[in-house]
């Protein structure tokens, strides 16, 4: 995989700010605007656990930067293989967003490229956007000068949403479709996707399609025929 995301590629259509439902984490989401709108706003760093939005924002900030002219850059360091080599590889970027910092922790090589990366870009006057799991100091790094140096940035810590305002989104988006959600449907979807609610947006796309196409509306039996029909084409 290459170390840049090719950007002239369709970005994902729920990843912008738009879309992207604060609840407690409004100054988080106000902070990482500002970074994608000016390049002398602070770096910042995100932390949280999976599902609280750190990708979603990241890659908002990405596609804000981009539709503003800045030359953007995503890198997902989970998904990638010769980490070192991929940071090594970035550059020309005025934003970089990297995403899953915990996944070069341990890696001297990674590491190393990570912090002459953070100093190139602070020479360049390039913009940088963190996300992890953890705070910088939680973060199992070998390296203590890169520790710091991501400590410098300003943190955040992102919270997932509560039950109750994941349900009053979905509703919401439900109603802007035009579609009906009685309390028993969501129930069921919150049984299967409680913490996700990107995946419950996904599937209240699908679910859309699918009952148009049935013309029949959204109930327990519907749903529980599309999602077995969902898991037998997957076996």
């Amino acid at each position: 995989m290459t170390a840049q995301l090719p950007l002239a590629l369709r970005w994902p259509r729920r990843q912008r700010f738009e879309h992207f439902h604060a609840g407690a984490n409004a100054a988080a989401a106000d902070a990482v605007q500002a970074l994608a709108r000016d390049a002398g706003a602070p770096w910042v760093y995100l932390y949280g656990a999976p599902g609280s939005g750190r990708s979603h924002l990241l890659v908002a900030a990405c596609q804000a930067a981009h539709a503003a002219g800045r030359v953007v850059q995503y890198l997902p360091l989970s998904t990638l293989g010769d980490r070192a080599a991929a940071l090594r590889g970035v550059g020309g970027s005025e934003l970089l967003a990297l995403d899953d910092l915990g996944a070069i922790a341990g890696d001297r090589d990674a590491e190393h490229a990570l912090f002459d990366l953070y100093n190139r870009a602070r020479a360049e006057g390039s913009s940088l956007l963190f996300a992890a799991d953890a705070t910088p100091s939680q973060l199992d790094l070998t390296l203590p000068d890169l520790r710091s140096r991501l400590g410098a940035c300003t943190q955040f810590a992102l919270k997932p949403l509560e039950d109750e305002e994941r349900r009053d989104v979905l509703k919401a988006q439900a109603t802007a479709r035009g579609i009906q959600l009685d309390e028993s449907v969501l129930d069921c979807l919150f049984s299967r996707y409680a913490r996700d609610l990107g995946a419950l947006l996904e599937l209240l796309d699908r679910l859309d399609q699918a009952s148009l196409a049935a013309q029949r509306r959204i109930t327990v039996p519907f749903l529980r025929d599309f999602l077995r029909q969902g898991d037998d084409s997957r076996t």
